[in-house]
Order: C-alpha cells, then structure tokens, then sequence
C-alpha cells in the first residue's frame, strides 16, 4: 500500500512538474492592439488561445490596447510590445526617422478607413466636408492621417477647409453624432459598426481611389524578426487560423472571445443582443479579411503593388514628404512558414464547433 501511495504521489508530482515546464515553455508575447477597447476584431486571438494552437506553439498573446496606431508603432520601436498591429502609415513614417520597423503579415488585406456621415445628411461627397467637424476616435489613429490626406486630394487645405476634431470611440462617438456636435467620422469599419450598434445609422461615403489600399498589419523590429522570429511566426500563424475560423463560423467567434476577455461581452443588453451588435462588427472586419479582397493568395500577403500605391498617394497628398519604397517597408519572407497550416482542418473545426 505504501508503495502504491508513494508511486501516486510521485506520478502526481510528475504531472506538476509538467505542467509547470508546459506553462514555462510558453513564451509571452506582448501585441499592441491599436484602440483603447478589444472588440469583436480581436477574436482571432482569442480564438488561437482557446483552440490551443498558440499553446502548441509554445507562445502566449497578451494584447496590449493602446490610442491609436502611431502609438502601436512607437511602442515596438522603444521595445515596450514585441509587436504591434497597426496601419502603414506610421511604420512608414518611423521608418524615414530611422527606426527599422517592418511589417511581415497584412492583417486587413483592403482599406478598413474612410468617411461616414449619418444616413440621413445632405453630405454627399469629400467636398461637401468644407467648413465642417470631422470626429476621429484620437489624434493618434490612423483615421486622422487618412481624412487630411482626403481632404489635400480634393483641393482643400486640411488646416483651414476642414476641423478634425476627437470623437473618441463608440457609444461617445454616437452621441456626438447624435447631438450635432461633428458633421462626419472619420473612422473606420469595426468602430462605424460599434456606433450603429449604439443606435445611429450611418452611410459611408465612397472612395474608389483607396478602396484596395492595404490597412493594418504586424510589424516588428528587423532584429525581432531574426531573433524572435518563431515566436513572430507563431503569433501571425495563430492570427491567421483564427481569421479563418471566425469566417466560417462567426457566432462561434464571438462566444470564444467572450471566454476568453469576458469585458468584451456588453452587460447593458441582454444576450441575443450582444451577440447580434458582436457579430455585426466581427462581419464589417471579415470584408478586408478575405484573400478575395484584394486579390491575394495567402493569408497575410504583403501586396507590393498594394502598398506602393498607397505611399504614393500619401506622398501626392503631403502625408509623407519623402517617396516610401513598399519594398524598404515589408519583410515577406515569414510567409511561407506562416501559412504552413492545414486549412481544410481549421474550416471543418470552425463549422463543427458547439459552445458548452
């Protein structure tokens, strides 16, 4: 018997003990998210946590959320998050100060920003933004960056034409709306979902010359993608799985994310509710998820031509001052180690998973 008892508590001290090298083996990796609140947009994270891809791939997500996407890229620059997830135009803009960031995985394949006015406003075109307020959720989000460069394209003096002012995001945007305290939004999709969600219908105004300019992305130091470069592979590769995941079945990905950052399920409306406005927003992301979108071919595909036309309109319309080479910007030599996944299996999980 005691021998039994002992063999018990040795295998049980084993069982510790592999768990505990199982949790230290996970190494933790810090991502700025470049909003001040996680929505539904995150839940590919989520749900690589919860399938238990990242665990197997030896990395832990810790999403840091921060104002808007130049403060993404500044806190990889000074080493604060490993990676961040921001738009181009601050990598692009570091990168001509000197700081050697690079983005390695697009993330929003298309353009996720633009003008939104309410439904029911006479503002039908850029012009027609003259003399008016246009709310942005920070003077740090790309937004800002966008609706000037908007703005220089149509003749206008983005100093004198046109007021950008904060707006904040969600429920306080929709109020300003509301209230007539800005005439337009310059957001982006996710956020125009959340303020639909909080009751006031908007209408985005078009933009043809953008629609296929790419959006968010990972970016890294050059130095972290040769020294961490699994841990950069791993992080992306999830983000893809997930991406898929939540395609093909996004009200699976909406209660994942729920587990997995409960502050992100709303406690002011009964549940139907929730996951309606949730998926809603998941649903404005999964537009410029979609390889089809743009024309790519893996998941994360850092399209040159893309880009290049992007820096070149941001030059045209005095955002940036120095011509940018999409080339000097992007590293797509992850990619193939990225997309090793099986995609088939990630679709026939997503399809059969039931919440508990």
């Amino acid at each position: 018997m005691r021998k039994l008892l002992g063999m018990s508590v040795g295998l049980a001290a084993i069982g510790s003990m592999l768990a505990v090298t199982a949790a230290e083996a996970q190494t933790t990796v810090r991502v700025g998210w470049c909003a001040r609140t996680i929505s539904s947009a995150a839940a590919p994270f989520a749900i690589a946590t919860k399938m238990g891809w990242y665990e197997k791939m030896g990395v832990k997500v810790e999403l840091v959320p921060l104002p808007g996407s130049g403060d993404c890229a500044k806190f990889v620059a000074t080493g604060e998050t490993m990676l961040a997830l921001p738009s181009v135009e601050p990598v692009t803009v570091m990168r001509a100060q000197g700081a050697k960031i690079k983005t390695y995985y697009t993330a929003y394949l298309g353009n996720i920003y633009g003008l939104a006015v309410p439904v029911d406003s006479k503002i039908q075109t850029m012009a027609d933004l003259k003399g008016k307020k246009i709310g942005v959720i920070g003077m740090a989000s790309a937004s800002a960056i966008i609706v000037r460069a908007l703005a220089k394209e149509e003749g206008m003096d983005p100093d004198k034409d046109i007021s950008v002012v904060v707006a904040g995001e969600a429920g306080q945007t929709a109020a300003l709306v509301r209230n007539g305290s800005v005439d337009a939004l310059s957001q982006f999709d996710t956020q125009y979902a959340l303020v639909e969600n909080a009751g006031v219908k908007l209408r985005r105004l078009k933009h043809p010359s953008i629609d296929k300019f790419p959006s968010n992305g990972f970016i890294a130091m050059e130095d972290t993608l040769v020294k961490n470069r699994k841990e950069a592979v791993a992080i992306a590769q999830g983000y893809a799985m997930g991406t898929l995941f939540a395609i093909n079945n996004p009200e699976a990905a909406i209660r994942i994310l729920w587990e997995m950052w409960p502050q992100t399920k709303s406690t002011s409306k009964d549940e139907a509710t929730a996951l309606t406005h949730d998926i809603s927003t998941l649903n404005a992301r999964a537009v410029s998820w979609r390889l089809e979108s743009v024309g790519a071919k893996q998941w994360g595909e850092n399209l040159v031509e893309n880009y290049q036309a992007y820096f070149d309109w941001l030059l045209a319309n005095g955002t940036i001052k120095e011509k940018a080479s999409a080339a000097d910007v992007l590293d797509n030599s992850l990619l193939g180690d990225i997309n090793k996944f099986d995609q088939a299996a990630v679709i026939k999980a997503a399809k059969e998973w039931k919440a508990k």
